[in-house]
């Protein structure tokens, strides 16, 4: 079952020539990202090709704020309650692998695919890029892990890391680090400027993964410009969550009045235990 798993999870991300685009995907793979067993059920049920968690929105389910904090019992028995359910392809977000050693981050990648996880998201943050290149080169050369599908994240753009044509080098650079390691496709958060995203997908190798909005608006015109793979982040956590703050017959109530929840405020919750 993994490998049929994993197979059908690579084809997703699988890009074709068209005449006026240099890559791109007849229909790019749009993961609306997960947190539990009910999100990922009905994410299912709603004709998704394959399931993916926020790692944010895991964390905040589970009474943690994002950045690790979460223990690591803790995400694979979340993950273990979420897998029961599917009958997709799952991809969990372990942020920078809850550890700076290779071996320990390659410990927990083995457990997730001991309980059928295919796919992965690693990122480098404010680190070394080197870090994740170690990372992957580590997960790679274990046997258990070997055909993982790794999405590797670079913060250039979400950190604001570099600014400029700076950035964009500086991401071309590190996910063709990623690619070499091992990596499966990059992942961009924080970037959405249709001549940079094009300039990156027709340098860079491998899929693309960006970030958009819960309204998914701009999936179109980014995957005009080579994009395969977009993720909505927490964005769809904190959408399903803002009906808890909002009357009941919100249907009725103007955009502009309706109390919208965002990452600072949630993440905010975990530590100040107040939505004021």
């Amino acid at each position: 079952m993994f490998e049929s798993r994993l197979q059908a999870f690579t084809e997703l991300h699988t890009k074709i020539a068209t005449p006026n685009i240099a890559t791109q995907v007849s229909a790019p793979l749009i993961l609306v990202n997960i947190w539990d067993a009910a999100s990922a059920a009905l994410v299912q049920h709603s004709g998704a090709k394959a399931l993916a968690t926020s790692s944010a929105s895991l964390a905040w389910s589970l009474g943690y704020p994002d950045g690790q904090v979460l223990p690591r019992r803790a995400l694979l028995d979340a993950v273990s309650r979420i897998m029961s359910v599917s009958q997709l392809p799952v991809s969990v977000d372990i942020e920078s692998g809850y550890s700076d050693n290779p071996a320990e981050v390659v410990t927990l990648v083995t457990e997730l695919v001991n309980l059928g996880v295919v796919g992965i998201n690693l990122e480098d943050g404010d680190q070394d890029p080197e870090l994740l290149v170690a990372k992957i080169a580590a997960i790679r050369a274990t046997a258990s892990c070997r055909d993982l599908f790794i999405n590797a994240r670079t913060d250039v753009f979400l950190r604001e890391l570099a600014v400029g044509q700076d950035a964009v080098e500086m991401t071309k650079l590190r996910l063709q680090s990623y690619q070499t390691a091992g990596a499966n496709s990059g992942f961009i958060p924080g970037l959405a400027c249709e001549k940079i995203v094009t300039e990156l997908a027709n340098e860079i190798d491998m899929p693309l993964n960006l970030m958009v909005d819960n309204s998914l608006r701009t999936v179109d015109k980014l995957a005009q410009c080579g994009i395969v793979r977009f993720s909505v982040g927490p964005a769809s956590f904190l959408n399903a969550y803002s009906a808890l703050l909002n009357p009941q017959n919100s249907e009725n109530t103007a955009s502009s009045e309706l109390d919208l929840l965002d990452y600072k405020r949630v993440n905010e919750l975990f530590t100040t235990h107040s939505l004021a």
